[in-house]
């Protein structure tokens, strides 16, 4: 049995994610998950073997994290710094 690459148009959301995947799960663009990587907002990715991957429990937390307060916005506006 030879190797299969399972297909982009997942029924389910990976474990791991790269950069690309992980701003897809999050609805951003790459840039703006990078920037938010950068400001602390959103976590780190762990290097595996040359690869920087993120967890997707550790993204979840971070995007449940974003949620408390008692003002309207939502937390997307707050992800994305909005006012």
């Amino acid at each position: 049995m030879g190797a299969h690459k399972l297909a982009d148009s997942l029924a389910y959301p990976p474990r791991a994610m790269r950069a690309d995947r992980a701003a897809a799960y999050l609805d951003m663009s790459p840039a703006s998950f990078h920037r938010l990587v950068d400001e602390g907002v959103l976590p780190r990715g762990h290097a595996v073997k040359g690869m920087v991957i993120w967890d997707r429990y550790e993204l979840d937390a971070a995007f449940e994290s974003l949620k408390g307060g008692d003002d309207n916005r939502n937390s997307m506006h707050k992800l994305l710094g909005i006012k």
